[in-house]
């Protein structure tokens, strides 16, 4: 048995293994786009290392595309056929990723937690933790375990950025801004180029206001960026929505173009139906909409996306931004398609994401086809029992803001001023600015609003 380098025991006598476990490791926490090679390397390296399979079944399965679970499951079953030489912490990280191979996401999470209680240098078993717990719309629940962690935690080992990172993040979407903003300062000044703690700090920006300074931060950062994944698209789309918010539509589109959805030669995105590049994309061309801004043909390519995920459940919170892509496209065969394959799975009622279907994706996305096809008054009975819990299928408050942005637009053109006002009651309760100082909410703030 050896130790890696947060000084947790691997099941291995090769030191080369732990070496290039840790390699992987490292790629994964800093966002790394050749962290999918660093795996192979590791794998064909020693490939009776369990936890390297244990690995391999995590990241197949966090990209949240249904064609990738079969390759999750077979490194869940190499990795089982190899548990005898585990330990019991790498036996349970086993053990979580079978259970969210069944689609028990809450009993992953406990996993995790008893794994970083025990293990607090477990960076991996607090990363996850971190990423899952926020697609459920859980940010209480980041906050506690980053602070449950961070005392036996020291900038001298490695990930201690990431942590960091992570309480920067989990602070800001509780609405701790001040901690949040420290903490993602403190994480930039250790790692220029750490895109988490970047990116927390863009949603403290975002949240209040200081749009000006958030395209600098996001400028000044960007040249540390070389090598990272697709999270810098995201970090392209935060500085997207700030010119958004000032009105500047052209330089909006042209950071869709030639940053956040990019498919030139210059840059070609390698996922481009990744959750979060869909998400970046649909709903930057959905707000571009509802203010009257020609978006020409970008839906068509979103939309050839759309219609091959169909079905494909996997991350709730993704599921409107497709729907947004087949009705911006006009492709409504396929959004009721799409509809039928979503009432299908929520009708199985198994595991932790059908029910979040059934409650909340599934009556947003008929919301969002039933606007677009000129019925806002069914968009907004629709919605309305869903908004309540919506930020169930997580995603930040920047993200759900779309949701929010298209039923309020909804409500105006069905003159249902009460829901409207509901609406901007809500989240003038939740976000720190005023309605009237942001694009999609100034218009009914002056309509309903006294």
């Amino acid at each position: 048995m050896l130790r890696d380098d947060h000084g947790l025991t691997l099941s291995t006598d090769s030191p080369e293994a732990v070496r290039a476990f840790d390699h992987t490791l490292a790629g994964y926490l800093k966002y790394r786009a050749d962290t999918p090679q660093r795996l192979g390397a590791l794998l064909k390296l020693n490939p009776e290392l369990a936890m390297g399979h244990v690995l391999k079944g995590y990241f197949m399965i966090l990209g949240f595309n249904q064609t990738l679970v079969g390759a999750a499951r077979t490194s869940q079953s190499v990795a089982s056929e190899l548990a005898g030489a585990m330990n019991s912490r790498e036996r349970a990280h086993l053990a979580a990723l079978t259970h969210w191979l069944e689609g028990d996401l809450e009993r992953t999470l406990r996993i995790w937690e008893e794994i970083f209680t025990e293990h607090p240098h477990d960076v991996l078993a607090f990363r996850l933790h971190h990423f899952i717990a926020f697609w459920l719309g859980k940010p209480d629940l980041m906050q506690r375990a980053v602070e449950a962690v961070l005392p036996r935690w020291d900038k001298e080992l490695p990930g201690y950025v990431t942590i960091l990172a992570c309480r920067a993040f989990a602070h800001e979407e509780v609405g701790s801004y001040t901690v949040g903003e420290s903490a993602g300062r403190a994480a930039i000044d250790l790692d220029t180029g750490d895109v988490w703690a970047a990116h927390a700090v863009a949603h403290v920006m975002e949240m209040q206001g200081r749009r000006s300074e958030g395209i600098e931060w996001l400028k000044r950062l960007e040249p540390y960026w070389v090598g990272a994944n697709n999270l810098v698209h995201h970090l392209l789309w935060h500085r997207g929505l700030y010119h958004f918010e000032r009105g500047e539509f052209a330089e909006v589109l042209a950071l869709y173009d030639n940053g956040f959805r990019d498919l030139s030669s210059q840059r070609t995105l390698a996922q481009p139906d990744l959750y979060i590049d869909v998400q970046n994309a649909a709903s930057m061309l959905y707000r571009l909409s509802l203010q009257g801004v020609d978006v020409g043909n970008r839906w068509e390519e979103l939309a050839d996306k759309a219609e091959a995920r169909i079905g494909d459940c996997l991350n709730p919170f993704t599921l409107p931004h497709w729907m947004m892509a087949l009705a911006g496209a006009g492709r409504w065969d396929s959004a009721k398609d799409m509809l039928e394959a979503m009432r299908a799975v929520a009708a199985s009622n198994s595991g932790t994401v059908s029910p979040l279907v059934r409650d909340y994706a599934l009556p947003v996305c008929e919301a969002v086809l039933a606007n677009s096809q000129g019925h806002p008054e069914s968009a907004v009975a629709l919605m309305i029992p869903a908004l309540g819990g919506m930020y169930r299928l997580g995603g930040s408050h920047a993200q759900q803001d779309v949701l929010e942005q298209m039923f309020l637009d909804a409500a105006l053109k069905a003159k249902h001023n009460e829901a409207a006002r509901q609406l901007l009651e809500r989240v003038t309760g939740r976000h720190p600015l005023p309605p009237a100082r942001r694009i999609g909410y100034q218009t009914a703030a002056k309509a309903v609003m006294q």
